[in-house]
């Protein structure tokens, strides 16, 4: 049996970057001023960064079911037998219990995964199904094994405006009046379903060293008896300047210097929804490779 992996760009996989290690990834459109377009294809992170400087319209969709049957389509006429889709978490979009009652006309050769996952961890998952494909696991085998495995990520987020995060209806005028006022910076989470909030800290440096502080305590807590080669510490961003995130990163990597710490820009359909130089780090179980 051949097995073809399928994601999307939420996993900050390009379709270039998984033409190159033998994924398919479905673009994600991103509408700015009621305009689609996709990402990676028709529009980058600097144009969406010049978007939302500019104070344009923003909003995400997800793929049309005609995209997605047409992508599994293409996908089994290229003479693969079946298929491991691996979209976002359905905590967090309805594009997988979409796919999962498309897939029922697939007899099977359509795997749909919710592992619960969004950017850096959703990008390890496909990974690990990569993996778990060459060594000759079945789709519905590496279905098991991922959604089995959903929860063993964590991931931390802040932004230093709420504006956008109010545009998405995620918090109240009133709230977000009050956050202005005082400095206060949300902090998200991520551990698995849906966004919640960790915790209010005032400034933008308090906010960083409080997810650091958390991310400390997953290891400990969590992750404690995993070891160190399946445990990746992973960073993120919408920062426009490098030297930006060349900063974050860096400030991650001292404070767990047993990882390597790399650093992704959020994808475009995340960040129209967290606005510019919002900040993230994570950490997610992988498997042996």
């Amino acid at each position: 049996m051949r097995t073809a992996i399928l994601t999307d760009t939420n996993s900050g996989l390009t379709v270039e970057e998984g033409k190159a290690a033998g994924i398919y990834v479905l673009p994600m459109p991103v509408i700015i001023e009621e305009k689609s377009y996709l990402e990676g294809i028709d529009i980058t992170n600097e144009q969406l960064y010049e978007a939302i400087r500019t104070d344009k319209e923003l909003s995400s969709s997800q793929p049309s079911p005609g995209d997605i049957l047409a992508m599994w389509d293409q996908i089994l006429g290229d003479g693969y037998d079946e298929i491991v889709y691996i979209p976002m978490s359905s905590g967090l979009s309805s594009t997988c219990s979409n796919a999962m009652q498309l897939a029922q006309e697939y007899d099977s050769k359509v795997q749909v995964v919710d592992n619960h996952r969004i950017s850096v961890t959703l990008r390890e998952s496909v990974y690990d199904a990569m993996a778990l494909a060459d060594q000759g696991h079945s789709a519905a085998e590496i279905k098991k094994r991922l959604e089995d495995s959903a929860y063993l990520a964590t991931i931390y987020l802040t932004v230093p405006s709420l504006k956008y995060l109010l545009k998405g209806g995620r918090i109240t005028p009133a709230a977000a009046a009050i956050a202005n006022i005082f400095n206060i910076k949300p902090i998200l989470t991520i551990q698995g379903e849906k966004l919640d909030l960790f915790a209010k800290v005032r400034g933008i440096k308090q906010s960083e060293k409080r997810m650091i502080e958390a991310l400390k305590a997953d290891l400990a807590s969590r992750f404690s008896d995993i070891p160190s080669r399946r445990l990746l510490v992973a960073t993120a961003g919408t920062f426009e300047k490098k030297e930006d995130a060349d900063r974050w990163r860096g400030l991650v990597q001292s404070a767990f210097p047993e990882s390597t710490v790399s650093y992704s820009p959020l994808p475009c359909s995340i960040a129209c929804h967290v606005g510019m130089d919002a900040t993230a780090l994570g950490a997610v179980v992988t498997e042996e490779r």
